[in-house]
């Protein structure tokens, strides 16, 4: 399966900037053990292999990868602790500039969740949810404008950065926040992660005593397509389809766009949405069009061809509205650009988060009995938009520009749904439009 997704690097301006800001603790803590050290030397080798190999410019945008490899292995016999080294390793893929190439650490035994999330509107970064129970339902208010992340301006241009450092490499049991109430009062919050202990091994045969570790897992993933799956809601005439990633069975596509038939004007809700498979986005595009449309030019190492949606005869005609986010990439970016290009609908939201590639998984392991688990994502191809620009890096500018304000989010308004659904026909006020589709918190 082809993977057009968002996968959060970090800028080599950043990640260098965080690799040699070692703190005087780390500093203090004895090295790796020459176990370790060989661990994380095979990791940096693999992801040099992996790139050589499968990225999909040969050139690799003209850096020096052989140069670039000796210097980071060089730079991991000086690393302190793990969480260092696996920064190293995700400063080499990072000087590619490319938003899908980025390494997946191995998971840690235990896990710090520091309890809200926040994103970019406009250029500016709100607390958009807190989860209840938790040291920052105490301190923190959805609304809150972050200004300060433990010490580091938030900016969009390198948000996913800061994201991926806090989320994945270096997960923190305290983070200090500096942020303004919708009235403007600034203060000061250091915010505690609650502390998840696990197991440093997991017997994942689904024999005797090691049975839990295994439907652990698969309640895990149920829990995960659960909170990620899509939805729709009808308001008179405008149907929303709420559409969290582009992972759908096609019969289920089928379906819904059969029920869309029935009313004047489609929603497609593509906020948040990071992505998914390109057979998916095609999939709903031919439900959209009743023509083949090309989305672009795939360049690929090898060759470049046509990325062609087939459309149908019963395809949905008619009104399509858009809505995207800062956190829309990578196949919602393209769907949302192709319906501009094809002047097939209106796009409305913010500006999307420029994060268009495609790219392969590739799950790596060291070990024999006992295996340690991770992988790197590499970009496989290219997608040039048949403007002849690509989106990576720049984003969909929405036809409409329109953004959650700090109250709508306090009050749990969406007034840029409202504002879809009355163009489309209908009528909701942005507190009902809040409610059609819920937030659920994944259990920890």
């Amino acid at each position: 399966m082809r993977i057009l997704r968002s996968c959060i690097t970090c800028t080599f301006f950043v990640l260098l900037l965080w690799v040699s800001s070692v703190s005087v603790a780390a500093q203090q803590a004895p090295k790796l053990d020459n176990a370790d050290l060989d661990h994380v030397h095979v990791m940096l080798r693999q992801a040099y292999k992996d790139v050589k190999k499968n990225y999909y410019d040969p050139q690799f945008h003209d850096v020096d990868l052989d140069a670039t490899y000796r210097e980071y292995d060089t730079k991991l016999n000086s690393a302190h602790t793990m969480g260092e080294s696996f920064r190293i390793i995700a400063a080499f893929l990072s000087h590619l500039h490319d938003s899908h190439v980025f390494f997946i650490p191995p998971s840690p035994v235990n896990r710090s969740v520091i309890g809200f999330h926040m994103e970019m509107v406009g250029d500016n970064c709100f607390i958009t949810r807190v989860r209840p129970k938790t040291d920052a339902n105490t301190k923190l208010h959805v609304g809150d404008r972050v200004l300060a992340l433990d010490g580091y301006n938030v900016g969009r241009q390198d948000f996913s950065d800061l994201q991926y450092f806090l989320n994945v490499l270096a997960p923190a049991s305290t983070e200090q926040l500096n942020v303004s109430d919708t009235s403007g009062v600034q203060r000061q919050e250091l915010v505690h992660a609650s502390y998840h202990s696990g197991k440093a091994v997991l017997d994942i045969t689904g024999t005797g005593s090691s049975d839990n570790d295994l439907w652990n897992l698969i309640r895990q993933g149920e829990d995960d397509a659960y909170n990620s799956r899509d939805r729709i809601a009808a308001i008179g005439d405008v149907i929303v389809w709420k559409i969290p990633r582009f992972y759908i069975d096609p019969t289920h596509t089928n379906s819904v766009f059969s029920t869309a038939k029935n009313h004047k004007t489609l929603i497609l809700d593509l906020r948040g949405n990071p992505g998914g498979s390109i057979e998916t986005l095609k999939e709903v595009l031919s439900h959209l069009f009743d023509r083949e449309v090309k989305l672009g030019d795939r360049i690929s190492r090898k060759e470049s061809k046509p990325e062609i949606a087939k459309g149908s005869r019963d395809a949905f005609t008619g009104k399509l509205i858009v809505l995207i986010d800062s956190q829309s990439a990578s196949a919602a970016e393209i769907l949302a650009r192709v319906v501009q290009i094809e002047h097939r609908g209106t796009v409305i939201g913010d500006r999307s988060e420029g994060a268009v590639m495609e790219a392969l998984h590739y799950p790596e392991s060291i070990g024999t009995d006992t295996r340690i688990f991770y992988g790197f994502s590499i970009t496989s191809a290219n997608l040039i938009m048949t403007d002849g620009k690509s989106l990576e890096g720049t984003g969909v500018t929405p036809d409409e520009i329109m953004l959650l304000t700090a109250s709508d989010l306090t009050e749990s308004r969406d007034s840029v749904l409202s504002h879809a659904i009355e163009l489309g026909g209908a009528s909701i006020s942005p507190s009902d439009a809040g409610k059609l589709f819920p937030f659920n918190w994944p259990d920890i």
